[in-house]
């Protein structure tokens, strides 16, 4: 028997970059968060290419009228919208935008966590690999059992 109600003590961080592997991680996590009374944080992160250089020719392009925390919540608000309408059983879904590199965004909400659910490959520049370049750091660094969906 499950307890229909949330736990705000009973995390499950997700990791959310709008790649259909994040969006198969967040189905999974909100059909765990169901069994168990958790509530999820979905997290997803910007930073601001100008600040990271201009690596391999290209350069930051503005977003008429928006910034790229305002693009990203629009992006991750989208995203939790789109995985809801997909089970059949509703769980509260906390949204974070953070500025900041993904990996340490992901580790730092994990502290405390029961899980930390992340997609096997995502839109980073190695999606080719098995094991994408933030999943393997978050199984080797994070503070709480990870879990990586195919």
């Amino acid at each position: 028997m499950t307890d229909e109600t949330t736990n705000p003590t009973r995390r499950i961080v997700v990791g959310v970059d709008g790649s259909q592997g994040s969006k198969t991680a967040l189905k999974w996590a909100m059909n765990q968060a169901h069994l168990t009374g958790a509530t999820i944080e979905a997290i997803t992160t910007w930073q601001d290419p100008a600040q990271l250089g201009t690596a391999y020719g290209w350069t930051s392009v503005a977003f008429e009228g928006d910034t790229y925390a305002t693009t990203m919540v629009k992006a991750l608000d989208d995203t939790i919208a789109e995985v809801t309408a997909q089970v059949t059983h509703p769980v509260t879904v906390l949204a974070h935008v953070v500025e900041g590199h993904p990996v340490e965004a992901l580790l730092q909400a994990a502290a405390g966590a029961e899980l930390l659910v992340v997609g096997s490959r995502g839109h980073g520049t190695f999606a080719g690999l098995l094991l994408g370049s933030v999943s393997h750091r978050c199984v080797q660094h994070a503070p709480c059992p990870v879990i990586v969906v195919p």
